[in-house]
């Protein structure tokens, strides 16, 4: 099975029986550090606009932010193998986004609209 950038990267070798990086982001290529850069400031608008669309009350409910958890998404969806499954409960714009879901529909579901994954519904 091939590994992920993040994988290669990052092999654990153990050290006093603790898995330490092997490498730093320098054995990352540039164009996918800048890629994830990205993601984590398209995820960080995003939530900042989910923030300003709830205090207009244009979204019901409750939206539980996922400001300062971009690295952490960007992270686990660079990382998965095809194999992998993603399962989250709130908090998931920022996942939803790093799977591959536009930050558009993301930010319909959140208002209700057709256009939304779950169709406005």
């Amino acid at each position: 099975m091939a590994k992920t950038a993040v994988q290669d990267a990052v092999a654990p070798a153990r050290k006093n029986g603790a898995a330490t990086p092997q490498t730093s982001a320098d054995a990352i290529e540039t164009g996918t550090l800048q890629a994830w850069y990205r993601e984590m400031v398209l995820i960080r608008v995003f939530e900042e606009n989910a923030r300003a669309a709830y205090q207009q009350g244009k979204i019901g409910g409750f939206v539980h932010l996922y400001i300062g958890q971009e690295a952490v998404s960007t992270g686990l969806i660079a990382a998965r193998q095809p194999i992998d499954r993603v399962v989250t409960a709130y908090r998931d714009h920022g996942v939803a986004i790093s799977c591959g879901i536009s930050a558009n529909q993301v930010m319909a579901e959140l208002l209700g609209k057709a256009t939304g994954t779950s169709g406005g519904k």
